[in-house]
């Protein structure tokens, strides 16, 4: 059986979205959204009032859905008729919801040695040093490759951060160390923390589940993820009175 062909409209907004070189996650992520706005008009979402927009946006928040969703749902349907439809006289009522800012999670500096010693192997040992040691996203730390390693200028390379920029990380003697007992141990070719298959780098979620792996055999009770290590890197250079300008741009200001 064939697949439902695209149609010319649902194309042009995924054209739209490629010629900004939106990642393919965000377009799919997208097109969904606007899909399901037009399962709630009925007909075309190219036929939409303001009101029609008005109504699903309360039709959004009467659902037991998460602030996130909804704001992903406005964003899409934002560039669905600005961009797409240059129509941006639709959705100029379009409100996205506050999400109440819960404190984070963090270690003590006990805590993070006593997880890092029980994490699950040298190369988990080690990308979650990265993670604390450079305060970098569980994403970034998964896609490292063994050359974005600086021994002269004692940097990382992370190459299409957030915002897809590449930046420079402090790398630390004592990480580098570490860093360097894992690639003697294992000898990774491209990616410094390869996958199952070696082609391919760890996943996001290999790390997640190395990390709660860690704080349980850590007898750590709080609520863990790779992103409380980041977390924990900036309070504790906010203990020692590091400038919260330094530290705003060794984690690039961003969460």
């Amino acid at each position: 059986m064939s697949e439902k062909p695209i149609s010319r409209l649902r194309q042009r907004m995924i054209d739209d979205m490629a010629a900004r070189r939106f990642k393919e996650k965000v377009q799919k992520d997208y097109v969904r959204h606007v899909r399901t706005f037009a399962a709630f008009l009925g007909r075309s979402p190219d036929t939409a009032t303001s009101e029609d927009l008005r109504l699903f946006q309360v039709h959004l928040a009467q659902q037991q859905i998460g602030a996130p969703t909804i704001n992903a749902a406005i964003a899409a349907l934002r560039f669905f008729f600005t961009v797409t439809l240059e129509r941006p006289d639709l959705v100029r009522h379009l409100t996205t919801v506050h999400k109440p800012r819960k404190a984070p999670v963090v270690l003590s500096p006990e805590e993070v040695a006593r997880l890092l010693e029980a994490a699950p192997g040298l190369k988990y040992k080690a990308a979650l040093s990265v993670a604390y040691g450079a305060g970098l996203r569980v994403s970034e730390v998964a896609n490292l490759k063994v050359s974005d390693i600086d021994s002269q200028r004692m940097t990382l390379r992370v190459e299409q951060g957030k915002g897809q920029r590449d930046r420079y990380v402090m790398l630390s003697p004592q990480l580098l160390g570490l860093l360097r007992n894992w690639w003697r141990a294992a000898r990774p070719q491209a990616w410094l923390f390869p996958g199952q298959n070696p082609v391919n780098p760890m996943t996001t979620r290999q790390l997640d589940r190395a990390v709660h792996a860690a704080a349980q055999a850590a007898g750590i009770a709080k609520r863990v993820s790779p992103h409380t290590l980041r977390h924990s890197f900036a309070t504790h250079l906010l203990e020692q009175n590091v400038d919260i300008r330094v530290i705003q741009v060794l984690l690039e200001m961003a969460t």
